[in-house]
């Protein structure tokens, strides 16, 4: 295989390894610029029948079906690039992965901490839940199959299913079944092991990883209660109760005691707050990036009465169906900045004011990351009354770089109308500085508090239409709805900014579309957060910034006005987009 060419495009390059469904390679893609890595899995049949080879290939599709409608929902499952069959032997083609498989990570004899061993279950979950929304069971998760990309995120790669077609018995009356169990040993419960997986199946398998990582000792060589059956680890680790029964729950020998789905798993863990991190020593200050344009601080708008435009918009409250229940006037005061001829940005004033930030503990399916609850006092601000669209951004692309390149049309889904996405944060500060360098004001990314002041706009509920939403409100994916509102229509693309009503603010597309960057460096909970509505650019995860807001993609609880996000600054994806800030203060000020 080294050295040839499959269908005068995947140049093979390199072997990356053997498995029972056939070799692994690293390969070229000859029709790319820069002709970009890929992995190609060669998938080899052995010993079938041509009627149980037509099987295969019908297996072989679907699956191949499967994993490009994954890659499509999520980036942290890599993409499909191509299937194809010759001379009846199968190949896949996807995203080649930079990065390490957490057998790296996970060392034999070395404990993990709890908290990073609730960091990473989250991590994985988070990842797994959208797989099994899908009603795909992953079949073989463990270290090695779980990639830490080189943005710091967790991967999930080779998924279990595509070893079927090397798996099919043919019985002695020439009938094909799928009767061996797919997965490895020590991950693998006992129903998947008969052939039997169930989602919860893969639960058993994260569990089993976060055993591993407590006990720093591989899944195979604990031990079973003779009586119970159930794997005894709790002596070889330093762990809570609370984390020790979550993962007592996920590795139950039988599968009708586990949680049944990866969602069920992430409340849980989401649940286990990890201990409150001390605030650290006080920093030095972290420099801006408005350094390069020479300011020592961003430089506020002053706003005079004729500069404003008093606009007028319905608003709408929804009941726990999601039905409309009120519709209000209000109004907002806008200013427009023009970027380029025919070009410009509407920037609605926000007042001032002090809000709750984070969501209660009461609140359905809230995360310990939304916690604890603080009041945070906001200064007047402007923000954008839309997300960035394609046509805004194309026109500051043009303009002289800063730092970063801009591409001009970025975006998987055209349109000028439409948000621009597959952003990093890096593009949107590079965006934002370009703009303060062509108008002379600070044009910015908002504070996470200011973005969830803005979001909330006077409201207390999960979203700011109510208690729920519904896809004739907001852009996302209907299949999974929050709280009591039914299924809906799940569009799977963006929409035009403005689409659906605003909030009394005046600002529209604040849940769901697309993800909109914060300035803030990502923390795991609130404790030491400013009060005073200002970025937290200190502490924390400083590869990852915070996105908010929720997205096309994703269920309706993510679009939650205190849910969370955090990203690294460099990562771009079809669902991440921003909207952009500036201090304003009256012109008499």
């Amino acid at each position: 295989m080294l050295g040839c060419t499959l269908r005068n495009h995947y140049q093979i390059i390199e072997f990356l390894g053997q498995g029972a469904f056939g070799d692994t390679y690293l390969g070229k893609d000859l029709d790319l610029p820069g002709h970009p890595q890929c992995v190609v899995k060669h998938l080899k049949p052995k010993s079938l029948k041509p009627a149980d080879l037509l099987i295969a290939k019908g297996f072989f599709d679907k699956e191949a079906e499967t994993l490009y409608k994954l890659g499509k929902l999520h980036d942290q499952i890599p993409s499909l690039s191509a299937h194809f069959e010759e001379n009846g032997e199968f190949y896949l083609v996807q995203d080649f992965i930079e990065g390490h498989d957490l057998t790296k990570e996970l060392i034999l004899g070395k404990k993990s901490s709890e908290s990073h061993t609730i960091k990473l279950l989250h991590e994985i979950l988070e990842v797994l839940a959208i797989v099994h929304q899908q009603n795909v069971i992953h079949r073989d998760l463990k270290p090695a199959n779980l990639m830490r990309r080189q943005d710091g995120k967790i991967i999930l790669i080779d998924f279990g299913a595509v070893k079927e077609i090397s798996t099919m018995i043919v019985n002695a009356q020439g009938q094909t079944s799928f009767t061996v169990g797919i997965g490895t040993s020590g991950y693998m419960p006992s129903e998947q092991a008969n052939g039997k997986p169930k989602p919860c199946s893969d639960i058993y398998a994260v569990g089993m990883i976060g055993i591993q990582a407590l006990t720093g000792q591989a899944p195979y060589t604990l031990p079973e209660d003779p009586q119970t059956g159930e794997v005894i680890w709790r002596n070889q680790a330093q762990v809570s109760n609370n984390l020790a029964n979550v993962l007592d729950k996920m590795v139950r020998d039988h599968f009708s005691q586990r949680y049944q789905n990866a969602e069920q798993a992430l409340q849980a863990i989401l649940s286990l707050s990890p201990p409150p991190t001390p605030p650290p020593p006080t920093p030095p200050p972290t420099p801006t990036v408005y350094q390069s344009l020479g300011n020592k601080s961003p430089q506020p708008v002053k706003i005079s009465s004729n500069s404003l435009k008093t606009v007028q918009f319905e608003t709408v409250t929804v009941n726990s169906k999601g039905q409309i229940i009120k519709r209000s006037q209000s109004q907002a005061q806008v200013f427009t900045e023009t970027i380029v001829k025919d070009i410009t940005l509407e920037m609605v004033s926000i007042p001032k004011g002090s809000f709750t930030m984070g969501a209660p503990a009461s609140e359905a399916k809230s995360y310990y990351f939304e916690r604890p609850q603080h009041q945070v006092t906001i200064k007047p601000f402007l923000l954008g009354k839309y997300p960035i669209n394609q046509a805004q951004w194309a026109a500051v692309a043009k303009l002289p770089k800063i730092q970063y390149d801009l591409k001009p049309d970025p975006s998987h889904f055209k349109g000028k109308n439409l948000p621009i996405e597959n952003v990093s944060w890096n593009d949107a500060v590079e965006f934002c500085v370009r703009l303060s360098q062509k108008t002379g004001r600070s044009y910015r990314l908002p504070s996470e508090a200011e973005w969830e002041y803005a979001c909330r706009a006077g409201t207390t509920t999960p979203f700011h239409f109510g208690d729920t939403v519904t896809p004739d409100l907001v852009n996302y994916n209907g299949n999974y709805p929050y709280g009591t509102a039914p299924k809906g229509i799940y569009r799977e693309t963006t929409t035009a900014v403005g689409s659906f009503p605003p909030n009394s603010f005046g600002l529209y597309d604040m849940h769901g579309n697309v993800w909109e960057w914060c300035q803030d460096i990502y923390h795991d909970n609130y404790n030491g957060a400013p009060i005073d509505g200002s970025a937290w650019e200190s502490g924390g995860d400083s590869k990852n910034r915070v996105q908010r807001g929720g997205s096309w993609v994703n269920n309706a609880v993510y679009c939650r006005s205190a849910d969370r996000l955090y990203v690294s600054a460099v990562i771009r994806w079809w669902g991440r987009g921003f909207r952009v800030a500036v201090a304003s203060v009256s012109s008499s000020s």
